[in-house]
């Protein structure tokens, strides 16, 4: 696994001498595990070509705002930038950095800069006079301010002759810094989750089925700051429309707790994760009997035979290795608080997430949550009612806190 692993990275190329090492930039990405997409100022192509980039990259190369004039089509720049994880601009001319300070949208680069939505990392080059003039200066920390990440360029000869600061970073530091500033941004890189979501279906016939509530809100929540941090997770999530578009996401849609079970046994014996977490409402029981097709009223049984499911979360705790974080989730009416502690024994977990339905706006179909963190006996902690992303965020900070004192556990599980 590459130290860039998962990555996605738009390089934006503007018009420097320098854009010649784009070339080694994206090499060097692309060797540490990173998929890069090429944006290139029309002044870029004045000193690396098109096809080279594209080349390395292996993907198209944009430069324009209309792909084919003639047939009218265009290059979705707020595609471009929701994709990335980051826009990496190296070489970063004085022309670009004023004008992203000054928010233009004259070229396509620009215009991505302008509706990203994920951070922005530059490399000025330019000539030494250029880079200490107070314009470049003030617009550096402008944008330094509003959180852009500034890698320093190098001190050395530079294309007009002069000896001075000005020179884009080599390729191979702006890689390394890039992968030391997603460390800080994602902390949890190398560690892997394990997550059950959502509810369960248990058909009765074609079109009837016993099931709950849940839209698997929570549980998509928390695949997604954890991916955000890092985390490569596993996603097995029961019948649910909430998305989870994200690089770190893998997710296997299923709709039966036994589909539940086998995907998650699957992923569990792939590879060793760092935190399972079983946020699904998964079904007690099924219907022993299934019925073929869909049953006409006169043909529904009088009575319907129960089977209790497997519980998928105890089965998967006791399957992972002791170092591995277990959280589980209980939903209660009323208190909880003993049965919390009696699923925390019972499940094998380090902590259980509690919430009431009886609390207003917690629960089933709600877009907020209000939790208690069950750790055991002598340690409960209760928040306040707020949206499920911010419990997730609450989350993510405890499993951070509790992997973090270790190293991941990158083992495959041996049969």
């Amino acid at each position: 696994m590459g130290s860039l692993s998962g990555r996605r990275i738009v390089l934006g190329v503007t018009g420097s001498i320098a854009a010649y090492k784009s070339a080694l930039v994206v090499r060097g990405l692309v060797k540490a595990g990173a998929e890069v997409r090429v944006v290139m100022t029309p002044g870029a192509k004045t000193f690396i070509t098109p096809l080279t980039l594209g080349t390395l990259s292996g993907n198209p190369v944009h430069s324009a705002l209309t792909e084919d004039v003639e047939a009218g089509t265009w290059t979705d720049h707020v595609e471009l930038g929701l994709w990335g994880d980051v826009v990496l601009v190296a070489p970063a001319t004085a022309h670009t950095l004023a004008g992203m300070v000054e928010g233009r949208g004259d070229n396509l680069l620009l215009t991505v800069l302008l509706s990203a939505k994920c951070p922005v990392v530059v490399a000025p080059a330019m000539d030494r006079d250029m880079f200490l003039h107070a314009a470049t200066t003030e617009n550096l920390e402008k944008l330094a301010a509003r959180g852009v990440h500034i890698i320093d360029p190098d001190t050395g000869e530079l294309a007009s002759g002069l000896t001075g600061k000005g020179r884009m970073a080599e390729p191979e530091r702006i890689r390394t810094e890039l992968t030391t500033w997603f460390k800080s941004q994602a902390p949890l890189i190398g560690y892997r989750a394990l997550i059950t979501s959502g509810p369960t279906q248990e058909p009765l016939d074609a079109v009837r089925y016993l099931g709950n509530r849940s839209s698997g809100r929570q549980g998509a929540a928390i695949a997604l700051e954890l991916a955000k941090r890092g985390m490569q997770v596993d996603y097995i999530c029961g019948p649910s429309d909430i998305p989870t578009d994200h690089p770190g996401v893998h997710r296997v849609d299923v709709t039966t707790a036994l589909e539940m079970k086998a995907a998650a046994e699957a992923a569990l014996g792939a590879a060793t994760p760092d935190v399972i977490i079983g946020a699904a409402a998964v079904a007690d029981v099924r219907p022993r009997m299934t019925i073929d097709g869909k049953a006409s009223k006169g043909e529904l049984p009088d009575t319907i035979e129960l089977v209790d499911n497997p519980d998928i979360l105890a089965h998967l705790n006791a399957a992972a290795p002791d170092a591995c974080y277990k959280v589980g989730f209980a939903l209660a009416h009323g208190d909880g608080r003993a049965a919390a502690l009696r699923k925390l024994s019972a499940k094998g977990c380090d902590l259980v997430v509690l919430n009431s339905i009886t609390d207003k706006g917690a629960g089933f179909g709600h877009t907020t949550n209000r939790v208690d963190f069950v750790h055991g006996p002598d340690r409960i902690d209760s928040f306040e009612l707020k949206t499920k992303e911010a419990v997730a965020v609450d989350l993510a900070d405890e499993v951070q806190q509790q992997l973090l004192e270790r190293p991941p556990l990158l083992t495959p599980l041996d049969d």
